[in-house]
Order: structure tokens, then C-alpha cells, then sequence
């Protein structure tokens, strides 16, 4: 998987339990939350389009089919 070259922030509210089994479990598979979460993000992006995502993908050309 490719790296995006830019970042954008995302804050998200959750149970402080569930947070903290969460990274648990990333813990466990070497992985980041945040890379956890990007790869979730990105399952649903590519299960909604149906089609793979490409990095530099904007919200103009998903809205254009592109």
C-alpha cells in the first residue's frame, strides 16, 4: 500500500474501554491504531465505490464516477 503524501486530522469519540481494547489489539499485530484505522476507512471507501481507491483520489472525481 502506498503512502499518501498528505495528512488530515480525525477525532473520534469512543468508550474508554473500547479504546483501550482496541489498542490492545493493535498491539498485538504491530500496528498503530491509526493505521488500523486508515486501512478500515479504506475497506469502506473501496466497498462503497467498487472499485479500488487511488491515492490522490479526490472527492470531486468520486463524485464525477471518476
Amino acid at each position: 500500500m502506498s503512502k499518501e503524501s498528505r495528512t488530515a486530522r480525525l477525532t473520534v469519540l469512543i468508550d474508554p474501554d473500547k479504546k483501550a481494547v482496541f489498542e490492545h489489539l493493535c498491539a498485538q499485530e504491530d500496528q498503530t491504531p491509526s493505521q488500523v484505522v486508515r486501512r478500515l476507512i479504506r475497506d469502506y471507501i473501496e466497498q462503497r465505490l467498487g472499485r479500488p481507491w487511488q491515492p490522490g483520489q479526490r472527492l470531486q472525481d468520486v463524485q464525477d464516477g471518476g
